[in-house]
């Protein structure tokens, strides 16, 4: 399967396709197309810093959403 890493990422940490879609300025359906065939390391490095910002704004959040 192409692009592993990254639908592992996504899947581990309970990030959705739209999420890292908006993150990185494209469409769902973009992405979806892109991770079809095997990105190359630069993208694929874009994606998952992108992965981890949208995991530490979610948690974050959830610690905000607990402390009130």
């Amino acid at each position: 399967m192409a692009n592993r890493i990254i639908r592992e990422e996504l899947k581990s940490k309970g990030i959705r396709h739209w999420e890292l879609a908006a993150a990185l300025g494209i469409s769902e359906q973009t992405m979806v197309r892109r991770l079809r065939f095997e990105l190359d390391e630069d993208r694929q490095l874009e994606m998952l810093m992108k992965i981890e910002e949208i995991a530490k704004r979610k948690e974050r959040s959830l610690e905000a959403e607990r402390k009130e």
